[in-house]
């Protein structure tokens, strides 16, 4: 059994063969994915998805790209769709200094407030940190983000940040990227990371695996992400499959 920590399942790329895709998954041994649900336009989609499909589960957030777009509505909007018991985590918000499609002190503000917001609702947090790995690190220390917990997805930093988040009682997450051939870096911190702090995701549709780099990713593919951690770790899939399942039911709080 396999679980896809973290996916878009409510992107239009979706649209047209979703069923199909779900159906996939399933039989690939996918039991469970988590659907994010990153701006105000996708958060009832995600849920639509999530209610209709008793292996999806939800996160909902706004993404620091779109830091500037919240207004006094958005709070408000998502502590009532939180409430639905299908919603696990709160995101994924953070840091993206990369594409910088808000400016940099607003997604440090809105960064900080969604932090105090899922801690009041009660979920833990799912963390984007691309480029901005220094601030990233300061904003959970100073907002003391261990009392949620949670999961830095699509891990890109070093080791030593790895190492303090998970400190701090953080998941990290292993996308597609971890079987590309200039993945070395991030390969060997994966070596050294225990496996009980691990979690795979496809972060579907970006980030395809090998062999299917180019394509759209899907949830089915998750499998050769868990099959390279297999690899970097000499241990066998089905060890990484089951560590990583009991490590995403944990972190989500999902009783089977």
């Amino acid at each position: 059994m396999l679980i896809d920590s973290h996916a878009h399942l409510e992107m239009p790329d979706f649209r047209k063969d979703l069923k199909e895709v779900i159906q996939r998954a399933k039989e690939a041994g996918v039991e469970y994915i988590f659907t994010v649900g990153t701006e105000r336009r996708d958060w009832k989609r995600a849920l639509e998805i999530a209610n209709s499909h008793p292996s999806i589960y939800v996160i909902l957030g706004v993404h620091p790209h779109n830091a500037k777009e919240i207004d006094t509505e958005t709070y408000p909007i998502l502590r009532e769709l939180c409430r639905n018991k299908k919603v696990k985590a709160y995101g994924e918000i953070g840091l993206d200094f990369f594409r910088n499609l808000s400016p940099r002190d607003i997604q440090m503000r809105r960064f900080r407030e969604q932090i105090k917001l899922a801690k009041e609702l009660g979920l833990p947090i799912v963390v984007h940190d691309r480029e901005a790995h220094q601030e990233t690190l300061e904003i959970l220390k100073s907002e003391k983000a261990e009392e949620c917990g949670g999961i830095i997805h699509c891990f890109s930093g070093d080791y030593e940040m790895a190492k303090a988040c998970l400190e701090m009682g953080f998941y990290i997450s292993i996308p597609g990227s971890i079987t590309f051939r200039n993945a070395e870096k991030f390969q060997e911190i994966v070596k050294r990371l225990p496996l009980d702090s691990l979690l795979v995701e496809t972060d579907a549709p970006f980030l395809t695996p090998v062999p299917f780099r180019g394509k759209r990713n899907e949830p089915s593919y998750i499998r050769y992400t868990a099959r390279k951690v297999a690899e970097i770790k000499k241990i066998s899939f089905e060890n990484v499959a089951e560590v990583t399942t009991e490590n995403a039911l944990k972190v989500y709080r999902l009783k089977l």
